[in-house]
Protein backbone atom coordinates (compact mmCIF):
# COMPACT_ATOMS: atom_id res chain seq x y z
CA UNK A 1 0.00 0.00 0.00
CA UNK A 2 1.13 3.56 -0.71
CA UNK A 3 0.18 6.83 0.95
CA UNK A 4 0.22 10.01 -1.13
CA UNK A 5 0.33 13.35 0.65
CA UNK A 6 -1.66 16.00 -1.26
CA UNK A 7 -3.01 19.42 -0.30
CA UNK A 8 -2.38 18.78 3.37
CA UNK A 9 -4.38 15.54 3.36
CA UNK A 10 -3.56 11.89 2.81
CA UNK A 11 -5.12 9.34 0.49
CA UNK A 12 -4.27 5.66 0.51
CA UNK A 13 -4.22 3.34 -2.47
CA UNK A 14 -2.63 0.33 -4.08
CA UNK A 15 0.26 0.56 -6.53
CA UNK A 16 -2.32 0.37 -9.37
CA UNK A 17 -4.33 3.32 -8.04
CA UNK A 18 -1.22 5.38 -7.32
CA UNK A 19 -0.81 6.11 -11.06
CA UNK A 20 -4.22 7.78 -11.22
CA UNK A 21 -3.54 9.80 -8.07
CA UNK A 22 -0.21 10.89 -9.50
CA UNK A 23 -1.88 12.03 -12.71
CA UNK A 24 -4.45 14.05 -10.77
CA UNK A 25 -1.68 15.88 -8.96
CA UNK A 26 0.33 16.30 -12.14
CA UNK A 27 -2.55 17.91 -14.02
CA UNK A 28 -3.37 20.33 -11.20
CA UNK A 29 -1.48 23.58 -11.84
CA UNK A 30 -1.76 24.56 -8.18
CA UNK A 31 0.46 21.71 -7.03
CA UNK A 32 3.89 21.22 -8.62
CA UNK A 33 5.23 18.49 -6.37
CA UNK A 34 4.25 14.85 -5.74
CA UNK A 35 4.92 13.73 -2.18
CA UNK A 36 4.99 10.00 -1.52
CA UNK A 37 4.80 9.17 2.17
CA UNK A 38 6.08 5.83 3.43
CA UNK A 39 7.59 4.30 6.56
CA UNK A 40 11.09 5.16 5.28
CA UNK A 41 12.78 8.54 5.59
CA UNK A 42 14.53 8.26 2.24
CA UNK A 43 14.76 6.14 -0.83
CA UNK A 44 17.14 3.40 0.12
CA UNK A 45 18.83 0.59 -1.66
CA UNK A 46 16.29 -1.98 -2.77
CA UNK A 47 17.75 -4.37 -0.18
CA UNK A 48 17.82 -1.88 2.72
CA UNK A 49 17.88 -4.53 5.44
CA UNK A 50 21.07 -5.98 3.94
CA UNK A 51 22.92 -2.65 3.74
CA UNK A 52 23.79 -0.55 6.76
CA UNK A 53 22.45 3.04 6.52
CA UNK A 54 21.95 3.01 2.75
CA UNK A 55 20.17 6.25 1.83
CA UNK A 56 19.93 8.78 -1.00
CA UNK A 57 19.40 12.53 -0.72
CA UNK A 58 18.27 12.78 -4.35
CA UNK A 59 17.86 10.78 -7.53
CA UNK A 60 16.91 11.26 -11.17
CA UNK A 61 13.71 10.06 -12.82
CA UNK A 62 15.48 7.53 -15.04
CA UNK A 63 17.59 5.90 -12.34
CA UNK A 64 14.62 5.83 -9.94
CA UNK A 65 12.54 4.21 -12.70
CA UNK A 66 15.23 1.59 -13.21
CA UNK A 67 15.45 0.99 -9.47
CA UNK A 68 11.69 0.66 -9.06
CA UNK A 69 11.63 -2.00 -11.79
CA UNK A 70 14.09 -4.04 -9.73
CA UNK A 71 11.94 -3.83 -6.62
CA UNK A 72 12.62 -0.58 -4.75
CA UNK A 73 10.52 -0.69 -1.60
CA UNK A 74 9.21 2.89 -1.81
CA UNK A 75 8.38 3.48 -5.48
CA UNK A 76 6.41 1.76 -8.21
CA UNK A 77 7.22 2.50 -11.88
CA UNK A 78 3.69 3.81 -12.41
CA UNK A 79 4.30 6.48 -9.79
CA UNK A 80 7.21 7.89 -11.78
CA UNK A 81 5.93 7.77 -15.37
CA UNK A 82 3.27 10.55 -15.19
CA UNK A 83 5.31 13.00 -13.10
CA UNK A 84 8.39 12.50 -15.29
CA UNK A 85 6.29 13.44 -18.32
CA UNK A 86 5.58 16.88 -16.81
CA UNK A 87 8.94 17.31 -15.05
CA UNK A 88 7.42 17.44 -11.56
CA UNK A 89 9.65 16.47 -8.59
CA UNK A 90 8.80 13.56 -6.32
CA UNK A 91 9.63 13.87 -2.63
CA UNK A 92 9.82 10.74 -0.48
CA UNK A 93 8.84 11.49 3.13
CA UNK A 94 8.58 9.46 6.32
CA UNK A 95 5.03 9.25 7.66
CA UNK A 96 6.46 8.97 11.20
CA UNK A 97 8.89 11.89 10.76
CA UNK A 98 7.61 14.44 8.24
CA UNK A 99 10.31 16.92 9.28
CA UNK A 100 13.02 14.66 7.84
CA UNK A 101 14.35 15.92 4.47
CA UNK A 102 13.66 12.65 2.63
CA UNK A 103 14.68 12.07 -0.98
CA UNK A 104 14.02 14.34 -3.96
CA UNK A 105 13.51 12.66 -7.35
CA UNK A 106 13.76 15.13 -10.21
CA UNK A 107 15.58 16.04 -13.39
CA UNK A 108 19.33 16.19 -12.66
CA UNK A 109 20.81 19.72 -12.52
CA UNK A 110 22.76 21.01 -15.50
CA UNK A 111 25.48 22.30 -13.19
CA UNK A 112 26.99 19.28 -11.43
CA UNK A 113 28.24 21.53 -8.62
CA UNK A 114 24.64 22.00 -7.53
CA UNK A 115 24.58 18.48 -6.16
CA UNK A 116 27.57 17.20 -4.27
CA UNK A 117 26.24 13.66 -4.18
CA UNK A 118 26.14 13.41 -7.98
CA UNK A 119 29.83 14.27 -8.06
CA UNK A 120 30.67 11.81 -5.30
CA UNK A 121 29.02 8.79 -6.90
CA UNK A 122 27.43 8.47 -10.34
CA UNK A 123 25.83 5.21 -9.14
CA UNK A 124 22.61 6.04 -7.34
CA UNK A 125 21.73 2.60 -6.10
CA UNK A 126 21.86 -1.15 -6.52
CA UNK A 127 19.06 -3.66 -6.89
CA UNK A 128 18.71 -7.41 -7.08
CA UNK A 129 16.31 -9.98 -8.52
CA UNK A 130 16.47 -13.49 -7.09
CA UNK A 131 15.18 -16.90 -8.16
CA UNK A 132 16.44 -16.73 -11.72
CA UNK A 133 18.07 -19.18 -14.10
CA UNK A 134 20.40 -18.55 -17.02
CA UNK A 135 19.67 -20.14 -20.38
CA UNK A 136 22.63 -20.37 -22.77
CA UNK A 137 22.07 -21.34 -26.41
CA UNK A 138 25.46 -22.05 -27.95
CA UNK A 139 26.87 -23.28 -31.24
CA UNK A 140 29.17 -22.35 -34.12
CA UNK A 141 26.24 -22.57 -36.53
CA UNK A 142 24.67 -19.44 -35.01
CA UNK A 143 27.32 -16.99 -36.24
CA UNK A 144 26.16 -14.84 -39.14
CA UNK A 145 22.78 -16.60 -39.48
CA UNK A 146 19.91 -14.06 -39.57
CA UNK A 147 16.83 -14.93 -37.54
CA UNK A 148 18.52 -17.06 -34.89
CA UNK A 149 17.69 -14.65 -32.05
CA UNK A 150 14.15 -14.31 -33.39
CA UNK A 151 13.73 -18.10 -33.31
CA UNK A 152 15.11 -18.33 -29.77
CA UNK A 153 12.93 -15.62 -28.27
CA UNK A 154 9.94 -16.69 -30.34
CA UNK A 155 10.13 -20.08 -28.63
CA UNK A 156 10.39 -18.35 -25.25
CA UNK A 157 7.36 -16.20 -26.06
CA UNK A 158 5.32 -19.23 -27.08
CA UNK A 159 5.59 -20.71 -23.56
CA UNK A 160 4.73 -17.35 -21.96
CA UNK A 161 8.07 -16.88 -20.20
CA UNK A 162 9.44 -13.44 -19.33
CA UNK A 163 13.04 -12.63 -20.30
CA UNK A 164 14.68 -10.54 -17.57
CA UNK A 165 18.08 -9.95 -19.17
CA UNK A 166 19.85 -10.73 -22.48
CA UNK A 167 23.58 -10.96 -23.19
CA UNK A 168 25.31 -11.78 -26.48
CA UNK A 169 28.97 -11.42 -27.42
CA UNK A 170 29.96 -10.04 -30.84
CA UNK A 171 31.22 -13.48 -31.93
CA UNK A 172 27.53 -14.54 -32.14
CA UNK A 173 28.42 -18.07 -31.00
CA UNK A 174 26.03 -17.92 -28.05
CA UNK A 175 23.00 -16.11 -26.70
CA UNK A 176 22.51 -15.99 -22.95
CA UNK A 177 19.40 -14.76 -21.17
CA UNK A 178 17.83 -14.90 -17.71
CA UNK A 179 14.30 -16.08 -16.96
CA UNK A 180 12.42 -16.76 -13.70
CA UNK A 181 13.51 -20.13 -12.33
CA UNK A 182 9.95 -21.41 -12.24
CA UNK A 183 9.72 -20.94 -16.04
CA UNK A 184 13.12 -22.32 -17.05
CA UNK A 185 12.01 -25.94 -17.51
CA UNK A 186 9.34 -24.95 -20.04
CA UNK A 187 11.82 -22.64 -21.81
CA UNK A 188 14.45 -25.39 -22.09
CA UNK A 189 11.95 -27.88 -23.49
CA UNK A 190 10.66 -25.33 -26.02
CA UNK A 191 14.18 -24.49 -27.22
CA UNK A 192 15.24 -28.13 -27.51
CA UNK A 193 12.09 -28.85 -29.51
CA UNK A 194 12.57 -25.80 -31.74
CA UNK A 195 16.26 -26.51 -32.44
CA UNK A 196 16.23 -30.32 -32.35
CA UNK A 197 17.39 -30.56 -35.97
CA UNK A 198 20.22 -28.04 -35.42
CA UNK A 199 21.31 -29.84 -32.24
CA UNK A 200 21.38 -33.22 -33.98
CA UNK A 201 23.32 -31.77 -36.93
CA UNK A 202 25.85 -30.10 -34.62
CA UNK A 203 25.08 -26.53 -35.69
CA UNK A 204 24.07 -25.92 -32.08
CA UNK A 205 26.16 -27.58 -29.39
CA UNK A 206 23.83 -27.21 -26.41
CA UNK A 207 20.98 -25.52 -24.64
CA UNK A 208 22.49 -25.14 -21.16
CA UNK A 209 20.66 -24.19 -17.97
CA UNK A 210 22.42 -22.52 -15.03
CA UNK A 211 20.05 -22.55 -12.02
CA UNK A 212 20.21 -20.67 -8.69
CA UNK A 213 21.13 -17.27 -10.09
CA UNK A 214 20.47 -13.68 -9.07
CA UNK A 215 20.77 -10.38 -10.90
CA UNK A 216 22.61 -7.40 -9.41
CA UNK A 217 22.07 -4.08 -11.18
CA UNK A 218 23.80 -0.73 -10.70
CA UNK A 219 21.62 2.23 -11.69
CA UNK A 220 22.35 5.93 -12.10
CA UNK A 221 21.85 8.52 -14.82
CA UNK A 222 25.32 10.05 -14.36
CA UNK A 223 26.92 6.68 -15.08
CA UNK A 224 26.53 7.60 -18.77
CA UNK A 225 29.19 10.32 -18.59
CA UNK A 226 31.56 8.88 -16.00
CA UNK A 227 34.49 6.68 -17.11
CA UNK A 228 35.45 3.79 -14.87
CA UNK A 229 32.08 2.93 -13.33
CA UNK A 230 32.17 -0.61 -14.73
CA UNK A 231 35.76 -1.01 -13.59
CA UNK A 232 34.82 0.06 -10.06
CA UNK A 233 31.89 -2.36 -9.98
CA UNK A 234 33.86 -5.34 -11.28
CA UNK A 235 36.84 -4.55 -9.06
CA UNK A 236 34.60 -4.55 -5.97
CA UNK A 237 33.16 -7.94 -6.95
CA UNK A 238 36.61 -9.38 -7.65
CA UNK A 239 37.92 -8.23 -4.26
CA UNK A 240 34.90 -9.87 -2.64
CA UNK A 241 35.91 -13.10 -4.43
CA UNK A 242 32.64 -13.16 -6.38
CA UNK A 243 32.48 -14.53 -9.92
CA UNK A 244 30.29 -12.94 -12.61
CA UNK A 245 28.34 -15.33 -14.85
CA UNK A 246 26.88 -12.86 -17.36
CA UNK A 247 26.89 -9.11 -18.03
CA UNK A 248 24.49 -6.71 -19.76
CA UNK A 249 25.21 -3.01 -20.33
CA UNK A 250 23.12 -0.96 -22.75
CA UNK A 251 24.42 2.02 -24.71
CA UNK A 252 22.34 4.39 -22.58
CA UNK A 253 24.72 3.43 -19.73
CA UNK A 254 22.07 4.01 -17.07
CA UNK A 255 22.25 0.41 -15.92
CA UNK A 256 24.93 -2.25 -15.56
CA UNK A 257 23.50 -5.70 -14.85
CA UNK A 258 25.46 -8.77 -13.78
CA UNK A 259 24.33 -12.31 -13.05
CA UNK A 260 25.78 -14.06 -10.00
CA UNK A 261 25.29 -17.19 -7.96
CA UNK A 262 22.32 -16.72 -5.66
CA UNK A 263 24.42 -17.36 -2.55
CA UNK A 264 26.84 -14.59 -3.59
CA UNK A 265 24.16 -11.95 -4.07
CA UNK A 266 24.07 -10.46 -0.57
CA UNK A 267 27.86 -10.28 -0.29
CA UNK A 268 28.06 -8.71 -3.75
CA UNK A 269 25.46 -6.09 -2.88
CA UNK A 270 27.34 -5.12 0.27
CA UNK A 271 30.68 -5.00 -1.54
CA UNK A 272 29.61 -2.75 -4.42
CA UNK A 273 27.54 -0.52 -2.17
CA UNK A 274 30.51 0.20 0.07
CA UNK A 275 32.92 0.58 -2.87
CA UNK A 276 30.71 3.13 -4.63
CA UNK A 277 30.46 5.28 -1.47
CA UNK A 278 26.68 5.17 -1.18
CA UNK A 279 27.23 4.47 2.50
CA UNK A 280 30.16 4.97 4.85
CA UNK A 281 32.97 2.55 4.05
CA UNK A 282 32.77 -0.04 6.82
CA UNK A 283 35.54 -2.40 7.88
CA UNK A 284 34.97 -5.37 10.17
CA UNK A 285 37.94 -6.06 12.41
CA UNK A 286 38.76 -9.11 14.47
CA UNK A 287 41.50 -8.79 17.08
CA UNK A 288 43.47 -11.89 18.06
CA UNK A 289 45.40 -11.04 21.21
CA UNK A 290 43.34 -8.44 23.11
CA UNK A 291 46.20 -6.14 24.17
CA UNK A 292 45.45 -3.64 21.37
CA UNK A 293 41.75 -3.20 22.17
CA UNK A 294 42.22 0.17 23.88
CA UNK A 295 44.41 1.57 21.09
CA UNK A 296 41.82 0.77 18.44
CA UNK A 297 39.20 2.94 20.15
CA UNK A 298 41.14 6.11 19.35
CA UNK A 299 42.04 4.86 15.86
CA UNK A 300 38.39 4.13 15.06
CA UNK A 301 37.35 7.67 16.01
CA UNK A 302 40.02 9.23 13.77
CA UNK A 303 39.13 7.02 10.80
CA UNK A 304 35.44 7.89 11.06
CA UNK A 305 36.00 11.62 11.46
CA UNK A 306 38.80 12.19 8.94
CA UNK A 307 38.41 9.40 6.38
CA UNK A 308 34.69 8.47 6.48
CA UNK A 309 35.61 4.90 7.46
CA UNK A 310 33.55 3.05 10.04
CA UNK A 311 35.88 0.58 11.81
CA UNK A 312 33.88 -2.01 13.72
CA UNK A 313 35.54 -4.52 15.99
CA UNK A 314 33.34 -7.60 15.59
CA UNK A 315 35.37 -9.89 17.82
CA UNK A 316 38.22 -9.98 20.32
CA UNK A 317 39.86 -13.24 21.32
CA UNK A 318 42.63 -14.31 23.62
CA UNK A 319 44.12 -17.75 24.03
CA UNK A 320 41.27 -18.93 26.30
CA UNK A 321 38.21 -16.71 25.84
CA UNK A 322 36.65 -14.56 23.14
CA UNK A 323 33.78 -12.10 22.78
CA UNK A 324 31.80 -11.68 19.54
CA UNK A 325 29.22 -9.21 18.26
CA UNK A 326 27.04 -9.03 15.14
CA UNK A 327 27.08 -5.22 15.08
CA UNK A 328 30.36 -4.21 16.75
CA UNK A 329 31.94 -4.23 20.21
CA UNK A 330 31.99 -1.11 22.38
CA UNK A 331 35.74 -0.70 22.84
CA UNK A 332 35.29 1.31 26.04
CA UNK A 333 33.93 -1.82 27.77
CA UNK A 334 35.64 -4.67 25.92
CA UNK A 335 37.48 -5.92 29.03
CA UNK A 336 34.25 -6.24 30.99
CA UNK A 337 32.53 -7.94 28.04
CA UNK A 338 35.38 -10.43 27.73
CA UNK A 339 35.04 -11.34 31.41
CA UNK A 340 31.24 -11.38 31.64
CA UNK A 341 30.18 -12.66 28.21
CA UNK A 342 33.32 -14.37 27.01
CA UNK A 343 33.06 -17.84 25.51
CA UNK A 344 35.66 -20.50 24.86
CA UNK A 345 38.10 -19.30 22.21
CA UNK A 346 37.64 -20.93 18.80
CA UNK A 347 39.62 -19.44 15.89
CA UNK A 348 37.36 -20.90 13.17
CA UNK A 349 34.14 -19.69 14.82
CA UNK A 350 35.78 -16.33 15.45
CA UNK A 351 36.80 -16.02 11.78
CA UNK A 352 33.38 -17.10 10.52
CA UNK A 353 31.49 -14.46 12.49
CA UNK A 354 33.91 -11.62 11.76
CA UNK A 355 34.00 -12.42 8.05
CA UNK A 356 30.70 -13.94 7.06
CA UNK A 357 27.68 -13.31 9.23
CA UNK A 358 27.01 -9.58 9.08
CA UNK A 359 26.44 -6.66 6.74
CA UNK A 360 30.08 -5.55 6.29
CA UNK A 361 31.91 -6.46 3.07
CA UNK A 362 35.47 -5.59 4.17
CA UNK A 363 37.15 -7.80 6.77
CA UNK A 364 40.54 -7.51 8.45
CA UNK A 365 42.01 -9.77 11.12
CA UNK A 366 44.71 -8.36 13.37
CA UNK A 367 46.97 -11.01 14.89
CA UNK A 368 48.79 -9.57 17.90
CA UNK A 369 50.12 -12.92 19.10
CA UNK A 370 53.37 -14.78 18.59
CA UNK A 371 51.47 -18.02 18.06
CA UNK A 372 52.56 -20.25 15.18
CA UNK A 373 49.11 -21.91 15.08
CA UNK A 374 47.45 -18.57 14.40
CA UNK A 375 50.11 -17.73 11.80
CA UNK A 376 49.32 -20.97 10.00
CA UNK A 377 45.79 -19.63 9.36
CA UNK A 378 46.99 -16.70 7.24
CA UNK A 379 46.93 -18.68 4.00
CA UNK A 380 43.29 -19.65 4.49
CA UNK A 381 42.29 -16.12 5.56
CA UNK A 382 43.87 -14.48 2.52
CA UNK A 383 42.33 -17.10 0.24
CA UNK A 384 38.89 -16.25 1.67
CA UNK A 385 39.41 -12.55 0.98
CA UNK A 386 40.29 -11.51 4.55
CA UNK A 387 42.97 -8.86 4.99
CA UNK A 388 45.67 -9.62 7.58
CA UNK A 389 47.67 -7.22 9.77
CA UNK A 390 50.23 -8.69 12.13
CA UNK A 391 53.45 -8.25 14.12
CA UNK A 392 53.66 -12.07 14.35
CA UNK A 393 56.97 -13.18 12.83
CA UNK A 394 56.14 -16.88 12.62
CA UNK A 395 54.57 -16.83 9.13
CA UNK A 396 57.29 -14.83 7.37
CA UNK A 397 60.17 -16.63 9.09
CA UNK A 398 58.67 -20.12 9.03
CA UNK A 399 59.27 -22.85 6.45
CA UNK A 400 60.31 -21.31 3.14
CA UNK A 401 57.81 -23.25 1.02
CA UNK A 402 54.88 -21.94 3.09
CA UNK A 403 56.24 -18.40 2.88
CA UNK A 404 56.53 -18.61 -0.91
CA UNK A 405 52.89 -19.75 -1.16
CA UNK A 406 51.71 -16.92 1.08
CA UNK A 407 53.10 -13.97 -0.85
CA UNK A 408 51.48 -14.44 -4.30
CA UNK A 409 48.14 -15.25 -2.66
CA UNK A 410 47.59 -11.54 -1.97
CA UNK A 411 47.45 -10.75 -5.67
CA UNK A 412 45.17 -13.70 -6.47
CA UNK A 413 42.66 -12.92 -3.72
CA UNK A 414 42.87 -9.10 -3.92
CA UNK A 415 43.80 -8.87 -0.25
CA UNK A 416 46.35 -6.97 1.80
CA UNK A 417 48.91 -8.61 4.07
CA UNK A 418 50.61 -6.01 6.28
CA UNK A 419 53.50 -7.10 8.50
CA UNK A 420 55.57 -3.93 8.96
CA UNK A 421 55.70 -4.44 12.74
CA UNK A 422 57.42 -7.83 12.45
CA UNK A 423 60.75 -5.98 12.21
CA UNK A 424 61.49 -2.77 14.08
CA UNK A 425 58.03 -2.40 15.68
CA UNK A 426 56.70 0.97 14.47
CA UNK A 427 59.77 1.93 12.44
CA UNK A 428 59.23 1.84 8.64
CA UNK A 429 62.01 -0.67 7.96
CA UNK A 430 60.19 -3.14 5.72
CA UNK A 431 58.32 -0.46 3.76
CA UNK A 432 61.61 1.38 3.16
CA UNK A 433 63.25 -1.84 2.03
CA UNK A 434 60.38 -2.66 -0.33
CA UNK A 435 60.40 0.86 -1.70
CA UNK A 436 64.07 0.52 -2.60
CA UNK A 437 63.55 -2.84 -4.27
CA UNK A 438 60.48 -1.72 -6.21
CA UNK A 439 62.39 1.22 -7.68
CA UNK A 440 65.20 -0.99 -8.96
CA UNK A 441 67.77 -0.86 -6.15
CA UNK A 442 69.74 -3.88 -4.94
CA UNK A 443 70.32 -4.40 -1.22
CA UNK A 444 74.04 -4.71 -0.40
CA UNK A 445 73.99 -4.52 3.40
CA UNK A 446 71.59 -3.86 6.29
CA UNK A 447 73.02 -2.28 9.44
CA UNK A 448 71.45 -1.41 12.79
CA UNK A 449 72.22 0.67 15.89
CA UNK A 450 71.06 -0.97 19.12
CA UNK A 451 70.70 0.66 22.54
CA UNK A 452 72.01 -0.79 25.81
CA UNK A 453 71.85 -0.12 29.55
CA UNK A 454 75.08 -0.72 31.47
CA UNK A 455 74.20 0.53 34.94
CA UNK A 456 71.29 -1.76 35.91
CA UNK A 457 70.91 -5.48 36.45
CA UNK A 458 70.05 -7.42 33.34
CA UNK A 459 67.02 -9.12 34.90
CA UNK A 460 65.61 -5.75 35.97
CA UNK A 461 65.93 -4.38 32.45
CA UNK A 462 64.32 -7.48 30.92
CA UNK A 463 61.42 -7.33 33.39
CA UNK A 464 60.79 -3.65 32.67
CA UNK A 465 61.01 -4.22 28.91
CA UNK A 466 58.49 -7.07 29.10
CA UNK A 467 56.04 -5.00 31.15
CA UNK A 468 56.34 -2.15 28.63
CA UNK A 469 55.60 -4.56 25.79
CA UNK A 470 59.03 -4.29 24.16
CA UNK A 471 59.88 -7.98 24.33
CA UNK A 472 58.22 -11.04 22.91
CA UNK A 473 55.49 -12.61 25.11
CA UNK A 474 58.19 -15.07 26.20
CA UNK A 475 61.37 -12.94 26.73
CA UNK A 476 63.49 -16.06 26.30
CA UNK A 477 62.77 -15.73 22.56
CA UNK A 478 64.67 -12.43 22.65
CA UNK A 479 67.44 -13.67 24.94
CA UNK A 480 67.96 -16.87 23.01
CA UNK A 481 68.54 -14.92 19.81
CA UNK A 482 65.56 -16.59 18.10
CA UNK A 483 63.63 -13.34 17.73
CA UNK A 484 66.59 -11.54 16.16
CA UNK A 485 67.16 -14.51 13.86
CA UNK A 486 63.53 -14.34 12.71
CA UNK A 487 63.90 -10.63 11.96
CA UNK A 488 67.05 -11.30 9.96
CA UNK A 489 65.29 -14.04 7.99
CA UNK A 490 62.34 -11.73 7.24
CA UNK A 491 64.65 -8.99 5.97
CA UNK A 492 66.72 -11.49 3.98
CA UNK A 493 63.62 -12.90 2.30
CA UNK A 494 62.35 -9.40 1.57
CA UNK A 495 65.71 -8.77 -0.13
CA UNK A 496 65.24 -11.83 -2.32
CA UNK A 497 67.29 -14.44 -0.46
CA UNK A 498 65.72 -17.88 -0.03
CA UNK A 499 66.89 -18.81 3.46
CA UNK A 500 65.55 -21.03 6.22
CA UNK A 501 65.73 -20.11 9.89
CA UNK A 502 68.11 -23.04 10.41
CA UNK A 503 70.59 -21.42 7.99
CA UNK A 504 71.50 -18.78 10.61
CA UNK A 505 74.01 -19.62 13.38
CA UNK A 506 72.57 -18.40 16.70
CA UNK A 507 74.32 -18.22 20.10
CA UNK A 508 71.83 -18.09 22.96
CA UNK A 509 72.15 -15.89 26.05
CA UNK A 510 70.12 -18.52 27.89
CA UNK A 511 72.22 -21.68 28.31
CA UNK A 512 70.34 -24.96 28.04
CA UNK A 513 70.47 -25.72 31.82
CA UNK A 514 68.81 -22.35 32.55
CA UNK A 515 65.91 -22.67 30.11
CA UNK A 516 63.75 -24.66 32.53
CA UNK A 517 64.52 -22.93 35.83
CA UNK A 518 62.23 -20.33 37.38
CA UNK A 519 62.85 -16.60 37.14
CA UNK A 520 64.23 -16.14 40.67
CA UNK A 521 66.82 -18.93 40.37
CA UNK A 522 67.77 -17.75 36.87
CA UNK A 523 68.39 -14.22 38.21
CA UNK A 524 70.42 -15.50 41.18
CA UNK A 525 72.70 -17.59 38.98
CA UNK A 526 73.43 -14.60 36.73
CA UNK A 527 74.07 -12.36 39.75
CA UNK A 528 76.63 -14.86 41.07
CA UNK A 529 78.36 -14.96 37.69
CA UNK A 530 78.35 -11.17 37.50
CA UNK A 531 79.82 -10.73 41.02
CA UNK A 532 82.48 -13.34 40.33
CA UNK A 533 83.59 -11.44 37.24
CA UNK A 534 83.48 -8.04 38.98
CA UNK A 535 85.88 -9.35 41.64
CA UNK A 536 88.28 -10.09 38.79
CA UNK A 537 87.72 -6.64 37.23
CA UNK A 538 85.84 -8.31 34.36
CA UNK A 539 82.31 -7.86 32.91
CA UNK A 540 79.60 -10.14 31.58
CA UNK A 541 78.49 -9.04 28.10
CA UNK A 542 76.36 -10.44 25.30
Amino acid sequence: MWSVHKFGGTCVGTSQRIKNVGEIIVNDDTERKLIVVSAMSKVTDMMYDLIYKAQLRNDSYLSALDASYFGANVLHPRTIIPVMRYDIPIVIRNIFNLSAPGTMICRPPVDENEDEQIIDSPVKGFATIDNLALVNVEGTGMAGVPGTANAIFGAVKDVGANVIMISQASSEHSVCFAVPEKEVKAVAEALESRFREALNAGRLSQVAIVPNCSILAAVGQKMASTPGVSATLFNALAKANINIRAIAHGCSEYNITVVLKREDCIGALRAVHSRCYLSRTTIAMGIIGPATGDKNMKTAAVLKEDFNIDLRVMGITGSRTMVLSDTGIDLSTWRELLKEKGEVADVEKFTQLVHGNHFIPNTVLVDCTADSNVASCYHDWLRRGIHVITPNKKANSGPLDQYLKLRPLQRKSYTHYFYEATVGAGLPIISTLRGLLETGDHILRIEGIFSFVGTRSFSEVVTEAKEAGYTEPDPRDDLSGTDVARKVIILARESGLKLELSDLPVQSLVPEPLKKVNKKLWTCLFCLRRRSLISKSEALTY
